[in-house]
């Protein structure tokens, strides 16, 4: 069973939420949280393999609660859900380094997509959203490092991959790799290019027009 954490104010958005994710039987919110401040309280005392984590709440908004959560737990996969398609937003959530973002309005179909996506590794934007965040990143008055030169050909195909938002399985399939080697390049990935997680390896790629 995949445990997910679920931080929303509003009552009937959370139970339609919780509606949608149950859908699939291998899904259970098993943690319901009004503000970022309880969804960090249910993390202290509860395990969860997923937070899907409202950007705006009372107390404390679903961005501070998301920083804290990948700072104290890094194994629980990040999920932000929101009404605003503002890419300021999108762009702080991959800053912080949550593994995906998605708008409300979001069917259940895409909402469960998007969940797997990221529990098994992946980056997911919600398409209007990445169209207007994509070129964010790619704008000139913050660049990024140029490719490391040390970059062997098969961790720039996983670079590239890990830019198009694709799971270690999907990556592993497409190279025809165990999901463990995929995972050791990137670990290595991460220690060449001294970047932080999964989404930096991202925003790295993109920048670098591997994708």
């Amino acid at each position: 069973m995949i445990r997910v954490l679920i931080a929303e104010d509003q009552s009937l958005v959370m139970q339609g939420l919780k509606m949608m994710i149950e859908t699939d039987s291998e899904l259970k919110v098993t943690g319901e949280a009004r503000n970022g401040k309880e969804a960090v309280e249910l993390c202290e005392k509860n395990w969860f393999d997923l937070a899907i984590l409202d950007i705006r709440m009372p107390e404390m908004d679903g961005l501070e609660a998301a920083k804290i959560i990948r700072e104290r737990w890094p194994e629980i996969k990040v999920l932000m859900l929101t009404t605003f398609n503002d890419d300021e937003y999108a762009l702080e959530a991959l800053r912080i380094g949550a593994h995906g973002y998605m708008l409300k309005d979001a069917d259940a179909d895409s909402l469960i997509k998007s969940i797997k996506n990221c529990l098994n590794g992946g980056l997911h934007i919600q398409g209007e959203v990445a169209a207007k965040v994509v070129p964010r990143l790619l704008e000139k008055e913050n660049p990024s490092p140029k490719l490391h030169h040390t970059l062997t050909p098969r961790e720039t195909d996983i670079l590239r991959r890990i830019g198009e938002g694709k799971s270690n399985k999907e990556i592993a399939e497409e190279l025809a790799l165990s999901v463990g080697t995929v995972k050791n390049h990137i670990s290595v990935l991460l220690d060449k290019l001294d970047l932080r997680d999964r989404t930096q390896l991202a925003i790295f790629a993109i920048r670098n027009g591997l994708v």
